[in-house]
């Protein structure tokens, strides 16, 4: 996964999105965090596998038609969106906190483990709470980001997803992301 790309590319969507919404200047790390948060939340929803009660407990990993024929391609993969949507958050974070231009990306894919996927979403929900009660901490925000894009990645990993489909995923968002902005999103 080339995470330089991918921010770099982020970079472009967020200063195009500042530009034309008229945002310079504004402090917009607090409402990035709480997209993460929901953008998580409907990862999680998508996954279902913390739904005990329910008897449909199966992620959406593709889209049934009106046919009732299925679609195995991964960019019409719900739990692959959802979760390529919180890779764009927190790249944005990652940039907004000048992340990627004073730190070794590639280390943040490091050190993956196994756990479940409850546990998953949970670590990632408390490494995002924790960045964001220590976010005005200039010193420290950098390790608690670390944090949260390690466990995001565990959480891909728990997911099945590979570095090849969730880069193709962001890049494919990426470009629906620009194509929304130029219809007036």
């Amino acid at each position: 996964m080339n995470l330089e790309k991918m921010f770099e590319m982020q970079a472009e969507l967020d200063n195009r999105i500042i530009r034309e919404k008229g945002l310079e200047g504004q402090d917009l790390l607090p409402g990035l965090i709480l997209a993460l948060q929901v953008e998580l939340a409907e990862c999680a929803n998508e996954w279902r596998g913390f739904k005990f009660w329910s008897n449909d407990q199966q992620p959406r990993t593709c889209i049934i038609n009106k046919e009732g024929e299925t679609s195995r391609d991964y960019y019409k993969n719900p739990l692959l969106e959802e979760y390529v949507d919180c890779l764009h958050f927190i790249l944005s974070i990652g940039n907004r906190i000048k992340y990627s231009q004073s730190n070794d990306v590639s280390q943040l894919t490091k050190n993956i483990l196994a756990i479940s996927g409850v546990h998953a979403f949970l670590a990632l929900y408390h490494e995002i709470n924790n960045f964001y009660s220590e976010h005005e901490h200039v010193r420290g925000r950098h390790i608690f980001y670390e944090r949260i894009f390690r466990s995001f990645i565990e959480l891909g990993d728990f997911l099945g997803f590979t570095p090849e489909q969730i880069e193709k995923a962001y890049m494919d968002k990426n470009a629906v992301n620009h194509q929304r902005q130029q219809e007036g999103y």
